[in-house]
């Protein structure tokens, strides 16, 4: 580490424009290729993966996208000439724009069915060529201006679906700068130094700009979610911002003692830089812990996250020293210049309310400890109560129009028409066609079906299939016992003593399939992520509690965070006054997303912190000492960290998306407790508890086990060198925090 800090510094300008270079090129190459992201939840194997597959092979007409134009009339009924002439006309313009395959107006006998029964309200389903991800958004906008210009006083018109959905604005450029601009500002509030707080922010931005395009192109070669991106971005502003501040203020703080510029860089980046590296693995073992589910829906996700976090790790350790070198004493404050200059390097003792609390927590470690475990056991009651499901355009802000198309829909026609399930199956003679044909009966009176429409055939006549609407809404728990009840109890009688073997598909069969899968693989998702965290941690501090109170930690805080989202997305705790629409189930893919992402954050803090009392640990041997030093001296700068990273992730709920926002929630709420509640309260107090256990380790474990060092002791020579110009000052010194009992 030592050896590329110097190199960075003594090529600074080549380091800066490598990485320049690099972002330009990914970013050139991304722009020319476009995106091509897939929000692919279909597992192999699950009975709605098949039923799709199936409908594939039969129907490839089906393949494009299929959207809605709604309408409803606050007087009369639409069938009122005036009314049919405006939307007959409408339709008949979108039917001949580019990239429309087909429109099916409720005025034709096709379509007969799409007026609802008080006559005020109707639609049109509209199909594209490709499905939603391939679609130019140019042909989408062009839909939805056609459609909106019918609109008027007493008619209104709205538009549902997919594709429809990639129109509606997105804060996202806005959650970005506000995150940025709060960092900003957290940083010069730290360091008083204006170059010192741009050259995080400048070193994020880069490696985050990089990594965002890189996933553009990454989604050419695999599948790759839409807010993959969004994702990546979110975690690497948080991270890059906070790797870089620990580094720059490690750099101070050498700056101070009197070493020299491109010496302090050096021990910054030979020191805390090695802590960086190491917490970015733990980050990015912890998200490629989602390969192990076999999920390319999660791949996808997986490495694009990972990716971010590679890059803003390798920016930290090589742009940020580069830049540091250009910007030399200026890291430091005027005054914090001018006062080096009058009185000379001294020793940095933490004073002021870190030490404070360091000393209090040591006194009062029971009452604290029990404090914390209140607060977060209370905080993650909710979970209980997860319920995973189908997030769908009836929790949009009220504003959009894939809202008010939806909530049409389902007051004029029942809430099951805006997901309505797929029956599939292959035919095999005319005696399987008979009773498929009269199985709609069957399904009639089955509970919780509205409608069932008639079987439509292929062209060879070997596959047939038909749509169930639910009485139900696609997100409700009726819908899902709906589709247990058809795959285990009617549909199993009706297919006795023939070749039948119906599929049911849909979206809410296909989510609940999804999330079986996910549930099942979760026990060995979090078994693994966590086994191996333990095993990095157990390496590096040579202690078997250190590993188990941080695994311990880690669970507390990813249940506490869950339990916000279900407060706040699956209850709705002002989810409508966020603009985060109303009450709905959570996605199936968040729990795995958020324990990786948010084990791997959680241990960052965990590294910082232990990291100084181990080494406080193996000069002194006094569990107390080390505890309350290490405490004092990095409680500071990972509460500042932490008001960066949920700065950040906060600011995302301005980007306008549910699962981005969910995501922002959780994460800022996994950060606060994480590092108000856990790091700073509840570790040191069961640390001091727990006395020289926290450092036990068997012998032979020890013996067996290679020696690795997260952040050495900074190098003796430069503490040697100021150690003459110093002693003086330090006996002159009251006692500080390091000396100092509880």
């Amino acid at each position: 580490m030592a050896a590329l800090a110097r190199w960075c510094v003594q090529r600074r300008l080549v380091a800066v424009l490598l990485w320049l270079l690099a972002f330009g090129g990914v970013t050139a190459a991304a722009v020319a290729t476009g995106s091509a992201y897939s929000n692919d939840y279909e597992v192999p194997g699950t009975e709605s993966g098949r039923a799709t597959q199936l409908l594939r092979e039969g129907f490839p007409e089906l393949g494009g996208d299929s959207d809605t134009v709604v309408w409803h009339t606050t007087s009369g009924t639409v069938r009122a000439s005036a009314v049919e002439q405006t939307m007959t006309r409408t339709l008949d313009e979108i039917a001949d724009l580019p990239g429309v395959a087909a429109v099916v107006s409720p005025y034709d006998e096709q379509g007969a069915a799409q007026i609802s029964e008080n006559g005020r309200t109707a639609y049109a389903t509209v199909t594209f060529d490709d499905r939603a991800e391939d679609i130019d958004a140019a042909e989408v906008r062009s839909v939805v201006d056609t459609a909106e210009e019918a609109a008027s006083d007493g008619l209104q018109v709205e538009l549902g679906g997919s594709a429809i959905a990639l129109t509606e604005s997105s804060g996202g450029h806005l959650a970005e700068a506000v995150g940025v601009l709060v960092a900003a500002l957290v940083l010069f509030l730290a360091f008083g130094s204006l170059a010192a707080s741009l050259l995080p922010i400048a070193t994020a931005l880069v490696s985050v700009g990089t990594a965002y395009a890189g996933i553009v192109l990454l989604g050419h070669a695999m599948t790759v979610a839409d807010f993959a991106p969004m994702l990546g971005m979110l975690i690497g502003l948080g991270v890059g911002i906070d790797y870089a501040l620990f580094i720059v203020t490690r750099h101070r703080r050498g700056l101070k003692r009197g070493l020299g510029v491109a010496e302090s860089i050096s021990n910054a980046v030979t020191t805390t830089g090695r802590a960086v590296v190491f917490a970015g693995a733990t980050v990015c073992i912890a998200l490629l812990g989602m390969l192990i589910l076999r999920l390319s829906f999660l791949n996808g996700v997986a490495i694009a996250a990972s990716l971010t976090v590679v890059l803003t790790v390798a920016a930290s350790v090589t742009l940020l020293p580069a830049l540091l070198s250009f910007i030399g004493m200026r890291a430091l404050s005027r005054r914090e210049r001018r006062h080096l200059d009058e009185h000379g390097p001294q020793p940095e003792v933490p004073t002021g309310l870190a030490a404070r609390w360091s000393a209090f927590v040591e006194r009062h470690p029971k009452l604290l400890g029990a404090v914390a475990l209140v607060v977060m056991t209370v905080l993650a009651l909710p979970t209980l109560g997860l319920h995973l499901g189908t997030s769908d355009q009836g929790n949009n802000p009220k504003i959009s129009t894939t809202r008010q198309a939806y909530d049409l829909l389902a007051d004029g026609f029942g809430p099951g028409v805006n997901g309505p399930l797929t029956l599939v199956t292959h035919i095999d003679g005319a005696e399987d066609k008979l009773l498929l044909d009269n199985l709609d009966a069957t399904i009639r009176t089955t509970e919780g079906v509205a409608s069932v429409t008639p079987v439509t055939y292929n062209s060879a006549g070997d596959i047939g299939y038909f749509t169930i609407v639910p009485t139900s809404s696609p997100q409700s728990q009726q819908t899902s016992d709906l589709v247990d009840r058809l795959r285990t109890e009617v549909l199993p009688r009706a297919e006795t003593g023939t070749s039948l073997d119906i599929q049911v598909g849909g979206v809410t069969a296909s989510y609940d399939d999804f999330a079986e899968v996910i549930v099942g693989k979760l026990p060995l998702f979090v078994g693994v992520v966590i086994g191996l965290g333990c095993l990095l941690l157990l390496l590096a501090f040579r202690s078997v509690g250190i590993p188990l109170k941080a695994a311990a930690m880690n669970v507390a805080a990813v249940a506490a965070a869950f339990g916000i989202v279900v407060a706040i997305f699956q209850w709705g705790w002002g989810s409508e006054l966020l603009g985060l629409g109303r009450a709905g189930p959570i996605e199936p893919f968040l729990p795995v997303i958020m324990v990786s992402v948010l084990f791997g954050l959680s241990m960052d803090y965990q590294v910082f912190l232990v990291s100084r009392m181990y080494e406080e640990w193996l000069e002194t041997g006094d569990n107390r000492r080390a505890v309350r030093v290490g405490l004092a001296e990095t409680s500071r700068v990972i509460n500042s960290a932490a008001v960066i990273m949920i700065s950040v992730f906060l600011a995302f709920v301005l980007s306008g998306d549910r699962v981005i926002a969910m995501f922002g929630i959780a994460l800022a709420a996994a950060v606060a407790l994480d590092a108000f509640v856990l790091r700073t309260l509840l570790v040191p107090a069961l640390m001091h508890l727990l006395g020289g256990a926290n450092w036990w380790l068997p012998g032979w474990l020890d013996r067996r086990m290679p020696r690795i060092s997260i952040e050495p002791p900074e190098c003796r020579a430069p503490r040697e060198r100021v150690e003459d110009v110093v002693a003086e000052l330090e006996r002159e010194q009251d006692e500080d925090v390091r000396d100092i009992a509880g």
